[in-house]
C-alpha cells in the first residue's frame, strides 16, 4: 500500500496544504488539496474518494477537483462518505449556488460524482484496499478509517477530540502498522481544542495510553499558527514513536 501525503494540515499556507492522502495513485482520502497538488491528468486517474467529515479543509478541492476531470473520465467518480457527510455535501456544496450540482452533470444517468453511503464499521473494499470506518469525537458526524491492503493495515483518525472506539480497533489489529492521529493546536489553545473537538500534544499524550501497541505514531492536521509550538511541546514528550507526517512524502506499509 503506497500513501502519498498531498496535503498534511488544518489550515492552509503558502506551505501548508489542507488534508488529503492519495493511495495506491487512485483513491484520496479527503480532498483539502486534491486539485492543487495533481496535475488533470493525475486527477483524471482518481476513481474514488473516501470523505472522513465535511469540513471545508477536508473537502475544499472538490468542485475544482469534478470540474478538471469534466469529460476526462469514462466513469462517475464515487464519493464515499457517512450519510451525514453526504447531506452536507448535496446541500451545502453541489447545490448550484455554491457550485453545480456535478452528479447531475453531464447528466443524471452518466454524472462525474456519484455518492456512496458507507455504515460505521461497515468495511468496504475500493481497488483491493479494504475501509473500515470508524466514528470518532468531532463537531460534525465523522469517521476515522482502518485501512488494510496486503497485510499490512493503517490507522487515520481524521479529525478528533478524545475518543474511545479508534483505540479499541487499533488494539484488536494484528497487523496495524502506523497510527495516524491528529494535534490541531498547541497547549496555549486546550479550551479551543476542547470546545472544537481537537487534541493538543497533552491530550495527545493522554490518548496514547490507550494504544497498547507499539508503532510509528505519525502526526497530522497541524494548524499553520501552531507549527513551531506544537513541535517543541511535542519533543517535549520524549515519545520515541512520535513523528510528523511529512507532507509531499510517499509512505510504503
Amino acid at each position: 500500500m503506497q500513501i502519498q501525503v498531498l496535503g498534511g494540515y488544518g489550515g492552509e499556507s503558502l506551505e501548508c496544504r489542507m488534508t488529503c492522502l492519495l493511495i495506491n495513485g487512485t483513491i484520496a482520502l479527503d480532498a483539502g488539496s486534491l486539485s492543487q497538488t495533481l496535475s488533470i491528468e493525475r486527477q483524471a486517474g482518481v476513481h474514488s474518494i473516501v470523505l472522513t467529515h465535511s469540513h471545508m479543509d477536508h473537502t475544499s478541492s472538490l468542485p475544482f477537483f469534478t470540474e478538471n476531470v469534466f469529460g476526462r473520465i469514462e466513469r462517475a467518480v464515487d464519493l464515499n462518505a457517512s450519510p451525514a457527510t453526504i447531506y452536507a455535501i448535496r446541500k451545502h456544496l453541489f447545490n448550484n449556488d455554491t457550485w453545480p450540482d456535478f452528479t447531475r452533470l453531464p447528466n443524471h444517468l452518466v454524472p462525474v460524482l456519484r455518492f456512496q453511503e458507507r455504515e460505521p464499521e461497515v468495511p468496504f473494499t475500493l481497488d483491493g484496499v479494504r475501509f473500515t470506518p470508524i466514528q470518532v469525537d468531532h463537531l460534525v458526524p465523522t469517521y476515522g478509517y482502518l485501512i488494510e491492503q496486503n497485510g499490512a493495515a493503517v490507522l487515520w483518525s481524521s479529525d478528533t477530540g478524545p475518543t474511545k472506539r479508534l483505540w479499541e480497533i487499533a488494539n484488536r489489529t494484528s497487523n496495524l502498522r502506523a497510527v495516524c492521529i491528529e494535534t490541531s493546536f498547541d497547549n496555549s489553545l486546550q479550551e479551543v481544542a476542547d470546545l472544537s473537538y481537537h487534541l493538543t500534544p497533552q491530550t495527545l499524550e493522554a490518548e496514547l495510553h490507550k494504544l497498547e501497541k507499539k508503532v510509528p505514531i505519525l502526526l497530522h492536521h497541524l494548524k499553520p499558527t501552531c507549527i513551531d509550538r506544537i513541535r517543541q511541546e511535542v519533543k517535549q514528550l520524549r515519545n520515541p514513536d512520535l513523528e510528523f507526517l511529512e507532507q509531499g512524502k510517499e509512505y510504503r506499509f
